[in-house]
């Protein structure tokens, strides 16, 4: 079992900039990469941002391109996402995933790759 815990959510204003942080514990050895998605209420989860310890690929959604940076280190086992230039439409559940097996780019953009799941942790962006 993987064991994930998100955190650095909060409250921010538009335009302003959070960090969010997940680290993980227990099996760890054999991951090929983390994601992050989110979610709000009465909406499917969606994809943000994945990474690829193998090349160290990083996929976005388009809407938080050039905003949002996802970055890991595979040997703390800890995966990041720097958000700048945040909005209200961002505000949402964040949750961080971990994917023990082999995919393929398209692929990290899905969630049923990923096997193991956070507890999420809540994004607040005022206008």
């Amino acid at each position: 079992q993987v064991q994930l815990v998100e955190s650095g959510g909060g409250l921010v204003q538009a335009g302003g900039s959070l960090r969010l942080s997940c680290a993980a514990s227990g099996r760890t050895l054999g991951s090929t990469g983390m994601g992050w998605f989110r979610q709000t209420p009465g909406k499917e989860r969606e994809f943000v941002a994945a990474i690829g310890w193998s090349g160290r690929r990083t996929v976005y959604v388009d809407s938080v391109k050039g905003r949002f940076t996802i970055a890991g280190d595979n040997a703390k086992n800890t995966v990041y996402l720097q958000m700048n230039s945040l909005k209200p439409e961002d505000t949402a559940l964040y949750f961080c995933a971990a994917r023990m097996g082999l995919t393929t780019p398209d692929g990290m953009r899905v969630g049923t790759t990923y096997n193991y799941w956070g507890q999420g942790t809540q994004v607040t962006v005022s206008s």
